[in-house]
């Protein structure tokens, strides 16, 4: 049975990896075959985890720091939408694409290290192991649903609302 804390981890090693080949790239037109998906993946997985994953957390699966973790991973996702954002603006291997980018990795890798380190591990000891598989079904269906981000608005959320709305 899949488990929706390995997925969200898949995703997570997916990115690093995608980063890294950032560095070893030659040229815009290499920058762009990496940087165009990984860009649009890290968009649908914030707003997976902002769909599936946060509000399960919130009301049944996060323990008493739910809220504070939940607040703080919205605001990281925000923060990476910004950084893709920007590098939007710019041409593929400019100086503001790279500010752009640099700003995503930044905020993703400090993302990543948090939900690993303290959000997935609480929702793992809160949740039953039927929640965690029910949710990873919701979040495959979600990318089959959703392809290349189809139907989704990768707009910043405010924190304090999105809580509000889904405990």
């Amino acid at each position: 049975m899949d488990d929706i804390t390995a997925l969200i981890m898949e995703d997570h090693h997916r990115f690093r990896v995608g980063f890294a080949r950032l560095d070893d790239a030659e040229g815009a037109g290499q920058l762009a075959a990496i940087w165009e998906p990984l860009a649009l993946h890290l968009d649908i997985h914030a707003d997976a985890e902002e769909e599936i994953f946060y509000p399960h957390l919130l009301k049944e699966a996060g323990g008493e720091d739910a809220e504070e973790e939940t607040d703080d991973a919205i605001g990281d996702h925000n923060k990476i939408r910004d950084g893709i954002e920007e590098a939007r603006k710019h041409p593929v291997g400019s100086d503001g694409w790279w500010a752009g980018v640099w700003t995503a990795r930044k905020e993703n890798s400090e993302h990543l290290m948090e939900e690993e380190d303290e959000v997935l591990p609480d929702f793992r000891k809160h949740a039953t192991p039927q929640l965690r598989a029910d949710l990873a079904v919701e979040w495959l269906r979600f990318f089959a649903d959703h392809p290349q981000g189809e139907g989704l608005d990768f707009s910043d959320k405010d924190p304090k609302r999105y809580i509000a709305e889904n405990s």
